[in-house]
């Protein structure tokens, strides 16, 4: 095989998993990142003696790293150590009952009954069913690339065999009958950027993948990960820049004998490369990294047609009080609010406002990890799906007054004394996502991942503009979400080496 001067934009997790793959493979790998450490939306908030992960909290599917450092040669356990979460997720109702669920079947039919007894067979046939998408959605598929229509004819038959026709929620609730329920299986899609109203039903798959490899966290922090592979990218001979932001990348030839030949820093720096992986957002890479002339498919135009997932507001915040053994609060808490298919249509839609209620993703890491806070304190972050900035919602005004009614309503339903209690915070909304992570229109997630912008209609991993131009990272197929952008990584690589070897 013959080795390639290759330049990756970005260092989110595809980004890092791409870099170590293509460096144990012999290639000559530089990664440049625009802020002043690795990580992209994995990116770590140090305020005082907490540490703050800034995006993914959760691993599902800890072989996929494990991997990666064998095909490096090491063993994942020496860098990172990874630690697995039981129950996987405490869900709370509106009234603040709960459910637990981990990967023993017999404790969430126990849980089931205590809910709906009539519903303990539907779910057994739900998985039976989720077994069969798993195989075909993530196991066949996830790892290969739709760089031609025929491959998703291929695979159609399946797909509407299996009912990917159907959204996450309406496939549910054809075997689950109790409306809490039914939102304790369906609320996936959203760990990906997706409305389990419109997201496909091969999403469904989700909830049988944490139950076959469960549902686990890095001792550190995501972050701790990060420093992981930046250690392993070290030791590989890659070269990291941070601070180092990518302003174009250049293309040489016309129409079809377009190639990029490199990238201009904002620096001014051109440095020149056979094969250029962007780990960042697809459309601003398009939109603000190619000229429109080197654009034949990926025009501004189609761009801003297309529908991109929620945004989220974050808010990382420490506590000189611990609460890990107070109440019923466990590592990772998601708690619904009164409505559900109306809250998702206020998300999903861009109706112009923030609405009133919300459900949240409460994350306590210092749960199973005290080194995430000072000995005494507490650490946390409360994330919220709001709308992304195409709803036109005014993000310098509103912030403050939705950080305050988060902080109002655990403060009185599940962190008593939050607000007397509270020693450091920090908060990130769609503008830190459009700006700091220049995701358009401030998408946590890039496309969303509907049916119409899954597989092939996704931005294929190799782009349609040139062919030594790779994509990897939640806009790119299969998607959002650990297993996807590793998984994104792992085609790049594979492409790469058919079209070098």
């Amino acid at each position: 095989m013959s080795k390639r001067k290759i330049v990756i934009i970005g260092s989110g997790f595809g980004g890092l998993g791409a870099a170590a793959r293509l460096l144990a493979e012999g290639h000559d790998v530089t990664l440049y990142e625009a802020r002043d450490k690795l990580g992209g939306r994995g990116y770590t908030y140090e305020l005082g003696d907490f540490r703050f992960d800034g995006g993914p909290t959760i691993i599902t599917a800890p072989w996929m790293f494990d991997e990666i450092w064998e095909k490096a040669g090491r063993k994942r356990e020496d860098y990172v150590q990874f630690v697995k979460c039981d129950p996987f997720y405490r869900i709370f109702d509106h009234e603040q009952e709960f459910f637990d669920y981990n990967d023993d079947e017999m404790f969430i039919l126990n849980e089931i009954d205590k809910r709906n007894p009539d519903d303990k067979r539907g779910y057994l046939n739900f998985m039976k069913t989720t077994k069969e998408i798993f195989e075909k959605g993530f196991v066949q598929l996830a790892d290969k690339p739709f760089l031609s229509v025929w491959d998703m004819v291929k695979v159609a038959p399946d797909l509407i065999r299996l009912q990917s026709y159907k959204s996450v929620y309406r496939y549910v609730s054809q075997y689950v009958k109790d409306p809490f329920l039914r939102q304790v299986f369906s609320f996936h899609p959203l760990l990906v950027g997706g409305n389990p109203f419109d997201t496909p039903s091969i999403y469904a798959m989700i909830h049988y993948l944490e139950r076959e490899w469960g549902v686990w966290y890095a001792l550190g922090g995501t972050g701790a990960l990060v420093d992981a592979f930046e250690r392993l990218i070290g030791e590989l001979g890659g070269k990291v820049h941070v601070s180092t932001p990518v302003a174009e990348i250049l293309v040489e030839g016309e129409g079809d004998a377009r190639r990029a030949k490199g990238v201009r820093l904002e620096n001014g720096e051109v440095v020149a490369a056979d094969v250029v992986i962007s780990n960042a957002d697809v459309a601003t890479t398009y939109m603000k990294m190619i000229a429109p002339q080197h654009r034949k498919k990926y025009t501004d135009q189609k761009l801003e047609r297309m529908d991109y997932a929620m945004s989220l507001f974050v808010l990382y915040f420490g506590t000189n009080k611990q609460y890990r053994h107070e109440g019923t609060l466990k590592h990772h808490n998601i708690i619904l609010g009164p409505r559900y298919e109306g809250l998702l249509q206020d998300i999903f839609q861009n109706r112009g406002r923030v609405a009133d209620d919300f459900s949240l993703y409460l994350h306590m890491p210092s749960y199973t990890d005290p080194s995430m806070a000072p000995e005494g304190h507490e650490s946390f972050y409360v994330l919220s799906p709001v709308p992304n900035l195409k709803s036109g919602v005014d993000w310098e005004q509103q912030a403050k007054p939705y950080r305050d009614a988060i902080i109002d309503f655990l403060d009185a339903k599940y962190l008593p004394g939050l607000k007397e209690h509270l020693v450091v915070e920090h908060y990130i909304d769609p503008l830190h996502f459009q700006g700091d992570l220049r995701s358009y229109q401030g998408s946590a997630f890039a496309f969303e991942p509907k049916l119409t912008q899954s597989a092939w209609f996704r931005p294929h991993n190799r782009s349609e503009e040139m062919p030594n131009l790779y994509f990897v990272g939640a806009g790119t197929h299969p998607g959002g979400g650990l297993p996807g952008v590793l998984s994104s990584s792992k085609i790049a690589d594979d492409l790469i080496r058919e079209q070098v070897a």
